[in-house]
Parts: structure tokens; C-alpha cells; sequence
């Protein structure tokens, strides 16, 4: 792993910063490195508001969403809310029609089938509103690149507003309405909002539109805060004033279904980690190994008998999904080896048996063992579908645009992406994309990165200084929680393996003889060695570990190093 410093902050700006805040010299480098440089914005971030969010009228087409929906509403037309399988996309469409159905009666909700239907609008779903006298859908997390399907839907007689937040193509869709930042010919000041984000602006322009305002949306956010922590958008601007308000109703007010996927982990609050690896694997879970309605009915559920049974079920997919996706990652190791293509640029690697909705996962997995551009494929019908994930600095969409010609189509983000072809067509891109990647990746990119803020000194690490970084968070792309370097650092003759697998490492740390720190890090096992040796340097996050009632703060380790 190679260690990377951020550049350091403007000391004169950091010294100002820690006078007017009254906190350590560390903390306000750390804010100003954020691009945090005055009290006022110092106030902002630590004390987000919902009145900082931006005015929905900013984005194109808005004012067009909302005048047909009220049409819709005074012409009773009946109403379906379309949204794609996964996290962002069931809570998408949860939250939409929750919110329709307050004031208005006739709205169904439509996910489509990961493995009959595919990604996005569908054409089976078109043909289900037209024969349920649907005159109007609401397309979340998706319908952007939709052309020939909204195209069919107008034939049908049915209007599109479209929600999403993914790269448009070429053109638009001819729906009523467009609502995307990425779109070139919007002026929204804030770009990186997920698809659920997006239809959190709809129901806010709504509610402005009647007089209301946004803090009658607040009981909404939870299902906000769940998609921008697994979609793995940027957790800044109106990303970080919508997460920091859906953590605080996660933890004081969550909905009924959200309840009760959270009594199985029984932790006393949610942070965005505990939203990222707790609650969004578990919505997922249903569209992967059963289908996405699971996940809007949990999720929209009103009565707490059926919100426990559905969960119980998605608790029992979840644990499937587990276990089918560590079978196939051990499976596509073995066929790397069999196919000896470790020295490659990217992996690619396929098998028609392999379940499709944990192919995503498994790109993920192999990529922590072989650090690059990693695509997964399985037989879908008559077709071959893809996960792709990429590594840092890598854009994989751009990549598998260069590799247009042997794909049918294809979806996604820099770093994350969805594939379908021809079984004809596999070789050849396999071949094209290793080709496509070596000529175009920065081979340092093919090194794990570990991004250290600043250094630091055990003697700093307080509990006042532990309860301002804290108030950093929500951490998450764009504001990571800080990892710091500490130097000079002994163990004090504890460190030892632990884990039933025996692939982590505890430790306990002392820095010139002084403040002795726990320490956990996991899969660092192999490092015992290192410590046995004498001084290290540690790279971490700091964190607190609570044990039989007592909290202390720790060392929550990255690396270690000679």
C-alpha cells in the first residue's frame, strides 16, 4: 500500500481557524484542508441546516414535474412510481409514493425484475401501466438514457418525469420532464445528488409550490441518508445537510420497516458506516436474491407485524447473499489462477452459473486481492450481463465507453457500472478492454492508496479532541473520516491475532514512552511480524471501542510500516 499526504494547510489560515474556534491546530488544519477557512463556514459545516439546501427550481424542468403531477392529481390519473432494484432505487420509490399517498389515492409502484427485466425502464413495466390505465410515471434512479422506452410509452399514451442522476447520453428522453444535475444545460448549483436525492428535490418542489416548506419532509430522510450512503455519492454540500438530519430521524424516529432491519444489530446509534454495511446490504438484499418490491413494502410498511416478517425475510436473503457471493469470489479467484491472468492490467472474468445479483459484490471482492479494473459476467437470458467496479483515479465508465463497439449497452459512474452483450461479443472485449486499461492507467493506480490527512502525536489525542472530530461527520466521499500518521510508535507487548479467521490484529501502543492507545486492525494480521521488530510508523482513524461499559478511545489501524 502506498502512503499519500495530503497537501498540508495554509498555517496561517489553520492558526487563525483554531483561535476562533477555541480548538487544537490539528482539527482546524484539518478543516481547512476541507476548504473549511473562516468561522461562518466553519458553522455551516459543523452545524448543518436544511435551510442551506438549494431552491428546486434551480433544476431544469422542475417547474414542468410539478405542474404535471398537480394535473395528474385534478384529473385523477392514476400514477406509478418506477424505480430500479437497488438501494437508491427502492428507496427512491418508497419515499415517492409514501409521499404521494398522503394526499393522493390512486399512485402503485413499479420495480422491475433484476433477471427478466434488467436495469432501468423496461419495456414489460410500460406494458404493466398500460394495461393498469397508468397516464403518468415517475422514473427514479433512472430513465436518462431511456430514449426508446419512454419513446414507446408516449405511443402508449403515458407521460414520463424522469429522476435521475446518472451521465446523460447524446440526447434526452422526450419525457414531460428531465430532472438530472448532470444534465449540460443545468444550472443546479450542487451535482452529486443520488437518484433518491433527486426525487427528495421533486417532493420538495411540490411542497414549496403549496405553500409548504422543507421541514415537513424531515420524517423522509432516513430513506435519503440510506441511498447516499450506498450509492457512495459525495457526502458534501446538500448531500451532507440531507445525511446529517437522516441520521438524527434514523436514530430518534426511523419508519417502521426501518426499525425493524435495525433490531438485528442492536446498536445504540447509526452512523453513516453502520447505514452503509448494516441497513443498505439488507435492501439490497432483496432485489439480488428475491425481488425489489420486498424491499418498497418493508419499507413503506405502516403496521409493525408485517414490517417485522418482511424484514425477517430479507435478514434470511441477506444471509444467502452471503454466502452465494463468498462461494463465487473463490470461484473467479480459481479461474484467474486456472487462466494464470494475475500479472494482468484488468480481470474479467465469467461463468453462465454465477447468480447474478451478487456479480456487483464480487467485482468489489476481487479487486481487494487483485488491485484493478475488475469485471464480473454471467449468462442472463440469452444475453451476457456485467458488474464492473474500478479502483481510485480509474474511470471505468470512460474505459468501457472505448469499448462501445463490442458491448449492447451499458450504464453507470466512474467507478461503478453495468454491462450487457452478446455471447459473440465477450472475447473480443475482454481483449479490447485489458487493452483499453493498460494503455490508459496510470500504473501507480494499480497500488491500493492509503490518503494520510496530517501526522500526529499521541499526546494530542484527548477527549475533547476525539468530540470535535466527531462533528466532522457524517464522513463519506468528499469528507472522509480523517486518517492520521503517528510516528516513533512501540507496542507495548500485547499485539496479538485475533478473529476466528486469525486475519486481524490487536495491539496496544505507546509513543516515546507515553499515552498508551488500543489498537484494532482489521486484516493487518500479517503485520505482527513488523511490530515484533521494534518502532513502527501507524497509519489510522480514531475511534472508540466500547467494552463491559467502559469506552475508550483507539487506534482504528490502515497500515503499518517500518
Amino acid at each position: 500500500m502506498r502512503w499519500t499526504f495530503l497537501p498540508k494547510p495554509d498555517p496561517e489560515k489553520a492558526a487563525a481557524l483554531a483561535s476562533e474556534l477555541g480548538i487544537d491546530p490539528v482539527l482546524s488544519g484539518l478543516l481547512v484542508q476541507r476548504g473549511i477557512e473562516d468561522f461562518e463556514a466553519a458553522k455551516s459545516f459543523f452545524r448543518p441546516s436544511l435551510e442551506h439546501l438549494h431552491d428546486p427550481f434551480l433544476m431544469q424542468d422542475m417547474q414542468a414535474a410539478v405542474d404535471r403531477i398537480r394535473q395528474a392529481m385534478e384529473a385523477q390519473e392514476h400514477i406509478m412510481v418506477y424505480g430500479d432494484y437497488d438501494v437508491d432505487g427502492t428507496t427512491s420509490v418508497a419515499m415517492f409514493s409514501t409521499f404521494l399517498k398522503e394526499t393522493y389515492e390512486l399512485v402503485s409502484t413499479y420495480i422491475p425484475d433484476r433477471y427478466t427485466e434488467g436495469y432501468g425502464v423496461s419495456m414489460q413495466g410500460i406494458d404493466y401501466a398500460a394495461d393498469n390505465d397508468v397516464r403518468l410515471i415517475v422514473a427514479l434512479d433512472c430513465g436518462v438514457k431511456a430514449l426508446e422506452q419512454i419513446a414507446y410509452a408516449k405511443k402508449q399514451g403515458i407521460d414520463f418525469i424522469v429522476c435521475d442522476h446518472h451521465r446523460p447520453g447524446p440526447a434526452l428522453p422526450d419525457a414531460v420532464a428531465v430532472l438530472d444535475p448532470k444534465r449540460e444545460d443545468c444550472n443546479y448549483p450542487y451535482k452529486e445528488l443520488c437518484g433518491c436525492g433527486v426525487g427528495f428535490k421533486l417532493m420538495q418542489g411540490l411542497t414549496q409550490a403549496d405553500g409548504g416548506t422543507v421541514n415537513e419532509l424531515i420524517p423522509y430522510l432516513d430513506l435519503v441518508v440510506t441511498a447516499i450512503g450506498a450509492d457512495i455519492v459525495p457526502i458534501t454540500g446538500e448531500n451532507r445537510a440531507l445525511a446529517y438530519f437522516g441520521l438524527q430521524v434514523i436514530n430518534s424516529q426511523p419508519r417502521i420497516g426501518m426499525q425493524a432491519l435495525m433490531k438485528s444489530s442492536n446498536k445504540p446509534a447509526y452512523t453513516i458506516g453502520d447505514v452503509v454495511f448494516i441497513l443498505a446490504p439488507r435492501i439490497n438484499a432483496a432485489g439480488r436474491m428475491q425481488h425489489g418490491n420486498q424491499a418498497v413494502a418493508l419499507l413503506s410498511a405502516t403496521d409493525v407485524e408485517v414490517a417485522q416478517k418482511l424484514a425477517m425475510e430479507i435478514e434470511a436473503n441477506n444471509t444467502e447473499r452471503r454466502s452465494t457471493d463468498e462461494r463465487i469470489s473463490e470461484e473467479a479467484l480459481l479461474q484467474i489462477e486456472d487462466l494464470k491472468e494475475e500479472d494482468r492490467f484488468s480481470t474479467v472474468v465469467y461463468d453462465p452459473s454465477w447468480h447474478k445479483g451478487v456479480i456487483g459484490i464480487v467485482a468489489s471482492r476481487l479487486i481487494e486481492q487483485y488491485y484493478r479494473p475488475t469485471l464480473v459476467f454471467t449468462k442472463s437470458g440469452d444475453k451476457l450481463a456485467a458488474s464492473a467496479r474500478s479502483v481510485r483515479g480509474f474511470d471505468v465508465y470512460e474505459a468501457l465507453s472505448q469499448c462501445a463497439e463490442h458491448l449492447e449497452q451499458f450504464g453507470g459512474h466512474k467507478y461503478a457500472a453495468g454491462l450487457t452483450m452478446k455471447p459473440e461479443q465477450y472475447d473480443g472485449f475482454k481483449a479490447a478492454f485489458e487493452t483499453v486499461v493498460k494503455e490508459t492507467i496510470d500504473p501507480k493506480l494499480l497500488t491500493p492508496e492509503l490518503k494520510i490527512d496530517t501526522s500526529l502525536d499521541f499526546t494530542s489525542i484527548q477527549p475533547k479532541f476525539y468530540r470535535v472530530l466527531k462533528q466532522f461527520g457524517p464522513f463519506g466521499p468528499g469528507n472522509m473520516s480523517p486518517v492520521f500518521m503517528s510516528e516513533g510508535v512501540k507496542d507495548t507487548g500485547y499485539a496479538r491475532v485475533v478473529g476466528g479467521d486469525g486475519k486481524h490484529l490487536k495491539a496496544a501502543f505507546s509513543q516515546q514512552g507515553v499515552l498508551e492507545l488500543g489498537a484494532i486492525g482489521f486484516k493487518l494480521a500479517s503485520k505482527l511480524s513488523l511490530l515484533k521488530k521494534g518502532r513502527v510508523k501507524v497509519a489510522y482513524a480514531l475511534d472508540e471501542n466500547e467494552w463491559q461499559g467502559r469506552v475508550s478511545l483507539q487506534l482504528k489501524l490502515k497500515d503499518i510500516k517500518e
